[in-house]
């Protein structure tokens, strides 16, 4: 069971918004029994309250050495998160971080005391299940340390690993705001459908069928996205004079390269690296 250990040691959530609430329904779903879990949240949802009555630990007295404290608090509260399981650094228990931009090194000084910790971006399709996240760890974050933090995070999508927290700004600005660029790139597709004569409503629900089909396939297929666009794009067909218009003057590729790099920029800007 890949929550055993977590299930006799016990896990620590501290802050339970969307995405933590995702992440503990992901965990609960995988055999985490609701009595290992301890939840600290000042408001907590109706949700929180019916697990409260099937064992789940609501804003009380925490477990002396949990596996794991995921912390999900917005990033601008860290600071006076921190301090509520800081009695829990300095032994084993891995802290895995979801908060944006707050760095490992802040983590670290919030805590107080030596710890694994790893920071974790996850992003918005982690809602339904189908999100992705990177991960990377201090020093002290070993290889069981990360193993944990990706059982934790898998709850809720893909995983992969970084090679150093440097890259966590090109991630951020790729997967993290990427569904923002898909959303702007449906509304966009559903738009020119419609200025083409069909029905607005035809037109986004052809618009996000044609992009979530898109990406399953990608996924899901062994060739890679250049092989798949070729295979539809037929010699002075209809998809090539579409892909032409996206290539004019730079295109789409040297926009997105613009838009991720502006993401990223802003990211740095706004840890204070800029």
């Amino acid at each position: 069971m890949p929550f055993d250990a977590m299930n006799r040691r016990g896990l620590v959530l501290l802050g339970c918004g969307k995405m933590g609430q995702a992440l503990l329904d992901g965990w609960l779903a995988g055999g985490l029994a609701p009595a290992a879990v301890s939840v600290l949240d000042p408001a907590p949802s109706e949700r929180l309250q019916e697990l409260a009555a099937q064992g789940l630990r609501l804003n009380g007295d925490l477990p002396a050495a949990p596996a794991a404290c995921l912390l999900a608090v917005k990033p601008q509260q860290m600071a006076d998160a921190l301090p509520r399981v800081a009695q829990l650094a300095g032994g084993d228990t891995v802290f895995v971080s979801i908060a944006a931009g707050t760095t490992l090194a802040a983590l670290e000084a919030g805590l107080g005391a030596p710890a694994p910790i790893i920071r974790a971006m996850p992003n918005t399709p982690a809602a339904i299940g189908r999100g992705i996240t990177a991960l990377v760890g201090n020093a002290r974050a070993d290889g069981a340390a990360l193993a944990l933090a990706e059982t934790l995070m898998a709850a809720v999508g893909q995983t992969v690993r970084l090679d150093g927290e440097a890259q966590m700004d090109a991630v951020t600005a790729l997967s993290g705001s990427g569904p923002g660029y898909v959303f702007q790139m449906i509304e966009a597709l559903a738009e020119a459908g419609a200025a083409e004569g069909l029905p607005p409503d035809l037109a986004m629900r052809l618009a996000i069928a044609t992009v979530a089909g898109a990406g399953a396939l990608a996924e899901a297929s062994d060739a890679t996205p250049a092989a798949l666009r070729e295979a539809v794009t037929s010699p002075g067909g209809t998809t090539q004079a579409g892909l032409a218009v996206l290539r004019e003057t730079g295109g789409l590729p040297d926009l997105m390269r613009r838009a991720v790099a502006a993401a990223a920029g802003r990211s740095r800007e706004l840890r204070g690296d800029a």
